[in-house]
């Protein structure tokens, strides 16, 4: 089953809608997004990314749809326009999965957010979506093609995958600021090996680590989200 959320101030008496579908269009061919719309005036908009796609991540993931409730929705105090779509080969989006080359369709939805709104994008990416925010984010060879971006938050950012270690190098000199957000029992990002990928990252930076809390925070959504929030009101008020 699949949820949305109601769009920060709609209004359905002036025929303002909560949720729209956009026509995002990636290298690979066009890709399925939705956008909650966000308060009149905001100062930033964001985009959030899913994990792992071969795994049954898709953009309403219950981890990246409670991300986007911090951004967007009222009680939180944010209000952002928040884009969320599949990855090539997820969904309805077209094309194949690859692996690597969905940081192409990060940098997509980030131009297309560019282009609508003109703000600076707080980019949220969980596991294998904050992998692909990285490479979109940080590589040298995608800056000039990379809408301005504000921060970066890598929920669940995974260390380890199919028994091979994840470095991160490009974080040594990504200078954005960080937010890296794990559980201290996440099998894919062991505490003391995300440790290790967060002391490589340039500054600046924050490591939080929900105690309890496994790769997809069970139980610990709400932790989750308080975490993310608390990371936020530093950097956009």
């Amino acid at each position: 089953m699949t949820s949305t959320f109601a769009l920060a101030g709609s209004d359905t008496s002036s025929g303002r809608t909560s949720l729209r579908t956009i026509d995002l269009r990636g290298p690979a061919g066009h890709l399925e997004a939705l956008l909650n719309e966000g308060e009149p005036g905001s100062q930033f908009a964001a985009l959030v990314c899913h994990p792992h796609p071969l795994g049954g991540g898709a953009m309403h993931n219950k981890v990246v749809y409670h991300a986007a409730k911090v951004l967007n929705a009222p009680e939180w105090g944010f209000q952002l326009p928040v884009l969320r779509s599949n990855f090539r080969g997820a969904g309805l989006s077209e094309g194949q999965h690859d692996g690597l080359a969905e940081s192409e369709d990060v940098v997509a939805a980030l131009n297309w957010i560019h282009a609508e709104y003109n703000l600076p994008t707080i980019i949220v990416g969980f596991s294998f979506g904050a992998a692909m925010a990285l490479a979109a984010c940080c590589a040298k060879d995608v800056a000039t093609k990379r809408a301005e971006i504000h921060a970066l938050a890598a929920l669940g950012l995974p260390t380890q995958a199919l028994g091979r270690k994840i470095n991160h190098p490009l974080l040594s000199g990504c200078a954005l600021p960080k937010l890296f957000l794990s559980g201290d029992r996440d099998g894919f990002a062991p505490k003391e090996e995300l440790r290790q990928v967060v002391d490589s990252a340039a500054d600046p930076k924050t490591l939080v680590l929900i105690p309890d809390a496994d790769h997809f925070f069970t139980g610990r959504l709400e932790l989750m989200q308080n975490a993310l929030a608390t990371w936020m009101k530093e950097h956009v008020e």
